[in-house]
């Protein structure tokens, strides 16, 4: 049962306050953070087949999600419990997503760093868990709440329980690889997801969440400090931690508010790049050609003449079009 209640003006001061002491931390954490990354030598390896532009990026400390994971995590820790139902099972779940794909990602992340490859884990380890964690985040969802799914005209889906467990894994798996796949342009994930979440502040907010909304503005808080680090030229990347995070995040603040579908249209330039990349393999298999000119798809734009800069732009102003639709089908779904 959700404990949470309607915020209040106090509440909403508060959470912006934890929100700027949130960047705050961020700001002040960051340079360290690179610092102490660059003295373990814990840098990006590119791809020999990647980009020529991006060659320079080798050596670029990564794992720089570790930050937004902590830095959100200890305000909420230390001014969360002022918060109406700070600890609930919506929150819970926010926390366990974030963290435990987090974690998968650092795990990736630290196999990468001191084999100096982009092997990492097994692809079928690294999915496994992300599955394993899926299901389980799925059927604690479950206990006490209703496989249900709000749907636009305030229809109400009751889905059978298999059903649900079913779509709540690909709503995981899918939403933590494709921030993941997002991750190759400077600064380019991180506006992404800051703009994809932003649908589901509202609708928590609308069904009485306050506690879960609090999460989300803290990591937005959060990936806002860290733009100022990744923006072109970035001087530390993310790495997996930080998108399987963002995705597990991003999948977990959908089913939590009931509105699984809608993902599908906040993250919508997430599953574009997913599809050109799915596209590009498929097609070349067949036919040894390729669509793009090189997947996923903001590479292709690159390979076209397009700065990074220009890139994130267009793309973050792609995502913030249908984030708003996203927030009108919300509005009319709760």
């Amino acid at each position: 049962m959700n404990t949470e209640i309607g915020m209040t003006m106090s509440d909403a001061l508060l959470i912006f306050g934890m929100g700027f002491l949130t960047l705050a931390l961020m700001l002040a954490c960051m340079p360290r953070l690179i610092r102490y990354l660059h003295k373990l030598k814990f840098g990006q390896t590119e791809r020999e087949e990647g980009l020529a532009s991006h060659k320079k990026k080798t050596g670029t400390p990564t794992m720089g999600g570790l930050a937004f994971i902590f830095c959100p995590f200890l305000i909420y820790l230390a001014m969360g419990w002022l918060l109406p139902g700070a600890w609930n099972k919506t929150t819970i779940v926010l926390w366990a997503a974030y963290v435990g794909y987090g974690l998968i990602g650092f795990w990736d992340d630290y196999l990468i760093v001191v084999q100096h490859s982009n092997i990492g884990l097994k692809p079928i380890l690294k999915f496994g868990l992300q599955a394993v964690l899926a299901v389980l985040l799925t059927l604690v969802y479950l206990n006490g709440d209703p496989a249900t799914v709000l749907l636009p005209g305030h229809n109400v889906w009751t889905v059978p329980v298999w059903l649900f467990i079913l779509l709540c894994f690909f709503l995981f798996t899918g939403s933590s690889n494709a921030v993941n796949l997002s991750d190759g342009v400077d600064g380019l994930c991180a506006g992404l997801s800051i703009i994809a979440l932003v649908p589901f502040v509202f609708a928590m907010f609308w069904e009485g969440k306050v506690s879960s909304a609090a999460i989300l503005i803290l990591v937005i808080f959060a990936l806002i400090g860290y733009l100022k680090f990744n923006l072109h030229p970035a001087k530390v990347f993310m790495g997996d931690t930080g998108s399987l995070a963002l995705g597990g995040l991003l999948a977990a603040a959908a089913m939590m508010s009931h509105l699984e579908l809608l993902l599908i249209v906040a993250g919508a330039v997430f599953i574009a790049e997913t599809l050109s990349d799915i596209i590009q393999v498929a097609y070349y298999k067949k036919t040894h050609k390729r669509i793009f000119l090189m997947a996923p798809l903001h590479h292709h734009y690159e390979k076209k003449g397009w700065s990074e800069m220009k890139v994130c732009a267009v793309f973050w102003s792609w995502q913030a079009a249908f984030a708003l639709l996203a927030i009108v089908l919300a509005w009319f779904s709760i």
